[in-house]
């Protein structure tokens, strides 16, 4: 008799799964914002969820983290003060600080219990970085901290739920809140947000892009395909100065090196082809509603 496989169903829209074989489960519990879980995939190793949505796997996480980050870090000449607001499991705190610019990163996540989580369960993922003396971690709602911050970083990278997940990230995309992120960086300064699925939820994707686009004057989209997502993650850039684009293959390479960067997926080349690949859009979206 062949037995039926533990498996997880995991949303990727309304009218889609995705169906991933579990080997064990960690930790099932809800903390007081979300409810929070590590499991082991057979496919994609040990892996962290939030509300039922994997935000990292172990297999592919290094893709989303570096795209996430050094794009935007890459772009900004001297980035010594970087903010990240989420990014509970660590892994984007670990690439910030692979950049020997950085004098201080700060790391601000409203949920306790998925950090302590993160230290005790997801090594893999931060890597010690919790531990490194340049690293700040408060406990705090990211909304509250950056409110009164007036030019304080050179980079922000918003590693946020979706905006269509979890209620608590929610009011981190919008207008106001971009506001907020622009005041507090420097005259020169770049911030990066996660931005969801423009292909699965596009009128919220939407919203995002215009409200970063209400408040700076330089904005990028680019997206990458995360299997543990089952879909092309997308990414917004807002920025006071530097354009990603503006940069080579060959500079960015460059400054790879000189910051002593070591990456698995990111690099000139790829900066460049996250910058042009077509952001992923429904043909109904493109052409005009198919009934």
């Amino acid at each position: 008799m062949k037995l039926k496989p533990f498996v997880m169903l995991q949303p990727v829209s309304s009218r889609t799964w995705l169906i991933m074989e579990l080997k064990n489960i960690i930790v099932d519990k809800k903390t007081r914002y979300q409810s929070l879980a590590v499991v082991d995939f057979r496919e994609y190793g040990r892996a962290l969820v939030l509300d039922d949505l994997v935000q990292s796997s172990e297999e592919d996480e290094h893709i989303y983290h570096e795209s996430l980050v050094h794009i935007a870090m890459i772009s900004h000449p001297n980035p010594r003060r970087v903010l990240i607001i989420g990014g509970g499991e660590g892994a984007t705190l670990r690439e910030v600080l692979k950049h020997k610019t950085v004098e201080k990163a700060v790391m601000v996540d409203i949920d306790r219990e998925v950090i302590e989580a993160a230290k005790k369960y997801l090594d893999k993922f931060h890597q010690g970085s919790f531990e490194d003396p340049r690293a700040e971690v408060i406990i705090m709602d990211g909304r509250e901290y950056i409110r009164n911050k007036v030019k304080e970083f050179q980079v922000i990278i918003l590693d946020l739920t979706d905006p269509y997940g979890p209620e608590i990230s929610r009011s981190l995309y919008s207008k106001e809140f971009y506001s907020n992120v622009y005041r507090a960086l420097s005259d020169d300064g770049i911030m990066v947000t996660q931005a969801g699925s423009s292909f699965y939820f596009e009128e919220v994707y939407n919203e995002v892009l215009e409200n970063v686009k209400a408040v700076f004057p330089i904005v990028l989209e680019y997206n990458v395909w995360i299997p543990c997502f089952g879909y092309a993650c997308n990414f917004i850039i807002g920025s006071k100065k530097y354009n990603p684009l503006d940069l080579s293959p060959q500079e960015v390479d460059s400054i790879i090196r000189d910051r002593g960067v070591k990456t698995l997926f990111y690099s000139g080349k790829t900066h460049i082809a996250l910058l042009y690949t077509p952001i992923f859009r429904r043909k109904s979206y493109l052409v005009g509603k198919v009934s």
